[in-house]
């Protein structure tokens, strides 16, 4: 009869534990997988030991099969646990942050972030760039000049020490692994799996290594989720995952049926920002931006409020500029020097209450201005895009703007007119 030595046969069943197209068999099956072997397949993959079409295999069968909410903490750990990560000193103010699932003209977070550093938080923020129709918070910072986005963690904390606030991007070391299997999910159709994107978005934001986090989760026509059943899970996921890893977690569902605001574009929602910062803006960012910096703060409403219109929120956004290579001088300057050759109003051809302004056709005109991007190696013109737009229940009469277009050419403005000469509806 054949001996294996306890030491040898402990091995060999842990080699077979991690026998990969077993643990892919298994998942398609719909089984439970282990922390241990989630854990590994994560440090493998991250350590370019496990090949994409495995790990393929695996995010399709996840997809189809999906995990309990056991499986997505472990599977988030994992990611997070990839590579770096912020490390505060004792004695920290409160780390907070906000991420918000996408939407058009969401620009939320430039406004969010030096507000809730002026309540003597830290808010370190890592942030993504635009894909497909959505646009992303990195491509709107770099149409400042000079504004850097790249910065090593040691580089950031320091900044956290003085300004209490930094709006970076991603570094080569920060969710390494959530990098990778985030671009074989957008060429593998996995993108649309709850326990996938809950690890994706809840990793990066773990490893700020936060007290606080308030989830803005779209729901519309310009948003990934479509309808609010299916945001409604996806903030349940996420809020479970937070709480399970100590972080007070704050849900926020929001229509994204129509822009926020009245501006989308790189370099047009930045101004409108600025105009926030200054007190001004449209109502509606205003009021998003309030709401969801209240859940990360103790301070008061009216404390917020003050800050936006007394410059205090401005200045802290001057900050974050200089702290990040750029000029304060430019943002008020920014539309010349961003300007699109062709500006032209969209004129209505009736009076009437808007009744639609299709958030999803507007960002897919937007996208095809050149505002985002579909591939993530393509680039984006920061000068194009919508700004004036008319919002759901408002009056208009004939001959009036419904918005106005920034294109790079004529045949750019037609299409884009096109577009939301069907997307804004006045009945």
């Amino acid at each position: 009869m054949l001996r294996i030595k306890r030491g040898v046969a402990h091995e060999l069943c842990q080699f077979v534990a991690m026998h990969v197209p077993t643990i892919i068999a298994r998942k398609r099956e719909g089984e439970e997988l282990s922390s241990k072997e989630i854990s590994k397949i994560i440090q493998a993959y991250a350590a370019d030991e496990l090949p994409d079409y495995q790990m393929a295999a695996l995010a399709m069968a996840i997809y189809f099969r999906g995990m309990n909410s056991r499986e997505i903490a472990d599977l988030t750990r994992a990611m997070m646990d990839s590579g770096e990560r912020f490390e505060h000193r004792d004695g920290h103010p409160p780390v907070v942050d906000k991420h918000s699932t996408g939407g058009i003209g969401d620009k939320v977070s430039l406004i969010l972030a030096p507000l809730v550093a002026c309540a003597g938080c830290w808010v370190p923020m890592v942030s993504g760039r635009g894909l497909g129709i959505t646009g992303g918070t990195l491509d709107k910072l770099e149409s400042i000049p000079r504004f850097q986005v790249r910065i090593p963690l040691d580089q950031a904390s320091a900044q956290l020490e003085k300004i209490g606030v930094v709006m970076m991007g991603q570094t080569e070391k920060f969710c390494p692994a959530d990098r990778k299997l985030y671009s074989l999910r957008d060429v593998t159709g996995t993108v649309p799996s709850i326990a996938l994107i809950t690890a994706s978005i809840m990793s990066k934001k773990l490893a700020e290594s936060l007290d606080r986090l308030v989830l803005d989760v779209k729901y519309g026509s310009g948003a990934f989720m479509k309808n609010l059943e299916q945001a409604t899970a996806l903030a349940a996921s996420m809020s479970e995952v937070g709480k399970a890893m100590g972080v007070e977690i704050h849900t926020s569902l929001n229509a994204m049926d129509e822009p926020l605001g009245r501006a989308v574009g790189n370099a047009l929602e930045v101004a409108e920002s600025i105009d926030c910062l200054n007190g001004g803006g449209p109502e509606d960012l205003r009021k998003i931006v309030l709401d969801l910096s209240e859940m990360i703060t103790t301070t008061p409403r009216v404390q917020l409020e003050k800050w936006l219109d007394d410059g205090t929120a401005r200045e802290k956004f001057d900050q974050i500029v200089i702290a990040q290579n750029g000029n304060p001088d430019d943002l008020n300057r920014l539309l010349e020097i961003h300007r699109a050759p062709i500006i032209r109003d969209v004129i209505a051809g009736h009076g009437g209450t808007v009744q639609r302004a299709d958030a999803g056709m507007i960002g897919q005109a937007s996208l095809q201005l050149g505002c985002g991007r579909a591939k993530a190696s393509d680039e984006v013109d920061f000068a194009v895009g919508f700004d004036q737009l008319v919002k759901c229940g408002e009056s208009i009469h004939a001959g009036q703007a419904v918005c106005r277009i920034h294109a790079r050419s004529a045949v750019d403005f037609e299409m884009a007119e096109a577009l939301i000469e069907r997307a804004v509806v006045i009945g």
